[in-house]
């Protein structure tokens, strides 16, 4: 029978160089994890820093503050008896690496830096200076304990077809740990736990996860998941668990060893309870959208130290879905208060700016930190304007209704002043140019009204502080550029701007059947509409999809095999005729893919100053990381379209040819 060890994952809330709360935040779980009679202890990818630094990586400073850091937790007591594996970056004879730096009872045991290639391994001494320590051990090899050898992954290596572990398992490594970065995506979750627990189906051992957990300071929500996996199944995905420790050799080519001098066991291990396995709950797309864009909100307000947020909710689908989830944002935290959360709690009263509050009701928390406005033009219908009102009243925000009409007109008053022409509509005999630009004035006329009023609504009030205003513009819609630049889907951040607008249909769903917001179910049924031409006869003439001359259904599909499948013009034409066989012509096919493909060149540019949203799909246009592509395209798409329709040409020959035989 093999001997008992106790080790310790965490999933932190770090956040990019906050230093000082970055090591509070470490040194809380170091304690956390002795406490439970752990001898190992797991943190996150680049925990000491914050995973998001983006270009503060190339600062010297970040690496002269990283090993302050460290020498802060080596000098410690707390990490005494006890091997801490934490993140950070090093540089290494001129080159910054990703690195987890292990370490017992002031020494440095190993810093093994991140691998990209999977036969780059490296092993040499690094002139690293901590303490009277002059050489460290750096590049890819295992630790050997006194009972057990312990191989390291980062992040990625995970996800690779030749993964680290699958060699180190061969070699005779029995505890396999991860430090991760890994952010949420929607319907991911399950991907990750597959894979851990497959690094230990096949030859057994034991696989240690730890992950970043919140907003650290950019579009990402990393949500934590931090787990252990033993002989292939999950066994917590709390901080600590036991378990029995196997023997395995091979005849690979070893892993450079770092014989430590102690163990992961004890001699007395008999009280020590055996792990079992247990089965993972995955959430359903709708309640990741409820809760992961939730928690972001909330690290981004409290974090912003701002007093809430203001939405401009028009009563359409997108602005009611963000509504949403700041009112499960606001459930929430009326949970976790409820829960005995002291730290939720002390940021609430910070954010409300009273010492004495306790947030008990979501709606009268929300009421206090979440201001609506619903901004009226004469192409507004009433509809739009009740169902605003009767969400706002179930979720409990501060509502304000306006209308813009006087500061359009004062704004096209100018330019009619100024060049003698005044503008209209189409519907008034006006051509497309003056139709959009009368459109475009509305929208803008909407960003400039709710930022002053995120800036003034508080102080009307009697209320200290600021708003940040919430953008409300989805995935789908960014793809195509059906959004006027710096309008008012332009705010602070936008938590849907990651979600397709099939998803936030079923999210508001969800939301009457959770959150019993019966008022949803007018919005689900009205078609989206901008609202931003004028009524005939009372009624709505303008629907988004007429508009965009496409459904966000074949827009979600478009996204998807533009980005995921790396499809362009032609490839795509290929992918559809193929799904699209049953209801549309390869020629409907071909006029489809092109009228996509001329929008999203035509509107690319509009990428360049989205702002900044919550990372919920893969397919994201956002110009800033997640879709690296031109913003200036030659929107004729010559070649590509020529490719195309010769292919519809032959099609449609081949289908006559084909007619002809069936009539002989």
């Amino acid at each position: 029978m093999g001997t008992a060890a106790t080790v310790a994952t965490c999933a932190l809330n770090q956040w990019a160089l906050d230093f000082d709360g970055n090591l509070e935040r470490i040194f809380k779980s170091i304690k956390i994890a002795k406490s439970k009679g752990a001898r190992y202890r797991l943190g996150p990818e680049l925990e000491i820093c914050g995973y998001g630094c983006s270009d503060h990586y190339y600062e010297s400073d970040t690496l002269l503050h990283s090993f302050q850091v460290l020498a802060k937790l080596l000098e410690s007591a707390a990490t005494r008896d006890i091997i801490c594996d934490v993140g950070m970056p090093v540089m290494h004879r001129n080159v910054r690496y990703n690195c987890r730096v292990i370490f017992l009872n002031k020494k440095i045991l190993l810093i093994r830096p991140k691998i990209t290639l999977a036969n780059a391994k490296y092993y040499e001494n690094s002139n690293i200076f901590v303490f009277c320590q002059e050489t460290v051990p750096f590049g890819d090899a295992v630790l050997a304990t006194k009972d057990t050898c312990l191989g390291a992954e980062i992040c990625e290596e995970l996800w690779a077809p030749n993964s680290p572990h699958i060699e180190m398992g061969l070699d005779g490594v029995e505890i396999f740990t991860n430090s991760s970065g890994s952010h949420h995506v929607l319907r991911k979750a399950h991907t990750r736990v597959d894979l851990v627990n497959s690094a230990t189906a096949k030859n057994g051992g034991i696989y240690i996860l730890a992950n970043q957990k919140g907003c650290d300071g950019d579009r990402l929500y990393y949500d934590g998941c931090a787990m252990i996996s033993v002989n292939g199944d999950t066994v917590t995905y709390n901080l600590t668990v036991a378990a029995e420790i196997s023997r395995a050799a091979s005849k690979v080519c070893p892993y450079p060893r770092v014989k430590v001098d102690f163990a992961l066991s004890c001699s007395d291990d008999v009280a020590v309870p055996t792990c079992m396995p247990i089965q993972w709950r995955h959430h359903s797309p709708e309640e990741e959208i409820c809760l992961g864009p939730a928690c972001w909100l909330w690290d981004y307000l409290r974090r912003s130290k701002q007093a809430g947020f203001l939405l401009p909710l028009s009563g359409g689908i997108d602005s009611s879905a963000t509504a949403c989830i700041v009112y499960s944002m606001c459930h929430q935290v009326c949970l976790a208060v409820k829960n005995g959360n002291a730290e939720v709690l002390a940021d609430a009263r910070k954010i409300v700016n009273d010492e004495t509050y306790v947030p008990e009701d979501p709606r009268e928390f929300c009421r206090r930190i979440f201001t609506t406005c619903y901004m009226a033009s004469e192409n507004s219908s009433q509809d739009t304007c009740n169902r605003a009102k009767l969400l706002a009243e179930q979720i409990g925000s501060y509502h304000i209704n306006l209308n813009i009409d006087v500061a359009v007109k004062a704004v096209v008053g100018i330019f009619s002043l100024v060049t003698g022409r005044s503008p209209c509509f189409s519907v008034y005999g006006g051509s497309s140019r003056e139709n959009l630009a009368l459109q475009n004035v509305q929208a803008r006329i909407r960003m400039v009204l709710a930022y002053l009023f995120a800036q003034l609504t508080l102080w009307t009030r009697g209320m200290p502080g600021g708003l940040l205003v919430l953008g409300s513009s989805n995935v789908d819609e960014s793809l195509r550029g059906y959004l006027t630049k710096y309008d008012c889907s332009s705010a602070d951040i936008n938590p849907i701007g990651g979600i397709s607008k099939t998803d936030l249909k079923n999210f508001i769903q969800y939301c009457i059947e959770n959150f019993q917001l019966t008022s949803l179910r007018s919005i689900m049924s009205a078609p989206p509409t901008a609202e931003l031409e004028p009524l005939v006869d009372g009624q709505l003439s303008q629907t988004d999809e007429a508009d965009m001359g496409m459904t966000y259904a074949e827009l979600s599909i478009y996204g998807k095999l533009r980005k995921i499948a790396k499809a362009g013009p032609y490839s795509m034409f290929c992918k559809l005729i193929s799904i699209w066989k049953e209801i549309c012509t390869p020629r409907e096919v071909a006029s489809k893919v092109k009228h996509f493909f001329r929008m999203y060149s035509i509107n690319r540019h509009k990428m360049t100053t989205l702002t900044p949203a919550y990372h919920a799909e893969n397919y994201s246009p956002d110009d800033n990381r997640f879709d690296l592509r031109p913003f200036l395209y030659n929107t004729t798409w010559s070649w590509q379209f020529r490719c195309i329709d010769k292919q519809v040409f032959n099609l449609e020959r081949k289908e006559g040819a084909s007619h002809v035989e069936d009539v002989d």
